[in-house]
């Protein structure tokens, strides 16, 4: 379950007059979330938010002010929902190679099936600069991951049933591009064949930040990054206690699960000792980000403990005049409040 998203969050203040309602819209290519009148501890609050994917517009970066703890925490609960309106969000990755020679595929062929993609099934292009990086459609994107695993990122959906017709469609797509160009896709949880050093690099500013920073955090984080792939689910809550329990939930079941689902098995051409080669990596890979949260099981966690976490884990960059700035080391608390 992700409790907070991939999203930037800022904080802006509204016009002369305007008063915050529990309500979301699109303006000026930034998606608003008007904050509660509320904040968690029942105290009102005098200024609206703002969201924006990452990487921001420039407008936001000109718009905000400073944030505070209280931003982030109301920002969390805003996304409290009625039953009737959840929804599951998932992501599914996977492996592409050329079919002749079994190498994974480079840059220029992924650019290739993503204008592919686009020009047949109507997908919009996501471009970095004059690169493109990425597609979408509706509440659908894909996207590419280091070493050019290819991300499904799927709209919220009503049913399970939905989102095995979404993935379905989306693999439908892909083949029908990728079988023309002689490339096709494998859903393993980790690199079976090659090496770390036959692995492309995807042409994304970020990733060059967190290739430099990973090996001073763990032994396997360049694993992760290029050699990984992964299933994941995104679920609504209704309240703070209703996130509490689906949260603990999911930590107590991980262990299962990852048994349960265990895909790779095997390493450069060998069996690798690992059912799941794909879990042994996160042992190592940044513990400052990665693993159990204990805190999770306290009696006093809530939204306000889960932000305390998020503060002091330390960041990758900061996106400003179009350019990703490295800070990695760095926590957020410590980058907003220094």
């Amino acid at each position: 379950m992700a409790v907070a998203s991939r999203l930037a969050v800022t904080r802006v203040s509204p016009a002369d007059g305007a008063r915050p309602a529990a309500a979301a819209g699109r303006r000026s290519g930034l998606a608003v979330v008007r904050l509660p009148p509320t904040d968690s501890r029942g105290r009102r609050r005098r200024r609206g938010g703002a969201v924006a994917a990452s990487p921001p517009t420039e407008e936001v970066v000109q718009m905000t002010e400073p944030l505070t703890k209280e931003d982030l925490v109301a920002y969390l609960v805003s996304g409290c929902k009625p039953k009737e309106n959840w929804r599951i969000g998932t992501e599914h990755e996977k492996f592409g190679f050329e079919v002749d020679t079994l190498r994974p595929i480079k840059y220029d062929q992924i650019r290739d099936i993503l204008n592919g993609l686009a020009e047949r099934f109507d997908w919009e292009k996501i471009m970095e600069g004059n690169i493109v990086i990425g597609l979408k459609q509706g509440k659908q994107s894909i996207s590419l991951e280091p070493g050019g695993q290819f991300e499904l990122s799927g709209a919220p959906l009503e049913t399970l049933h939905q989102t095995c017709a979404e993935v379905n469609s989306h693999l439908y797509q892909v083949k029908a591009v990728g079988e023309e160009m002689g490339i096709g896709f494998l859903g393993l949880g980790f690199q079976p064949k090659w090496a770390l050093s036959d692995i492309p690099i995807m042409p994304k500013g970020r990733y060059k930040i967190m290739r430099n920073y990973m090996p001073k955090v763990g032994t396997l984080g360049l694993d992760m990054m290029f050699r990984t792939c992964t299933v994941q689910v995104n679920l609504d809550f209704s309240s703070e206690q209703d996130m509490i329990r689906k949260f603990r939930a999911g930590l107590a079941l991980q262990p299962i699960a990852t048994a349960i689902f265990a895909n790779s098995p095997f390493k450069e051409g060998k069996p690798n000792g690992f059912l799941s080669l794909r879990s042994h990596i996160w042992t190592d890979t940044d513990n400052n980000r990665a693993g159990m949260l204990p805190f999770v099981f306290d009696n006093s966690f809530g939204f306000e403990q889960y932000v305390d976490y998020a503060l002091d884990v330390p960041m990758y960059f900061v996106y400003r005049n179009n350019k990703y700035i490295d800070c990695t080391g760095m926590s957020f608390r410590v980058y907003f409040c220094p």
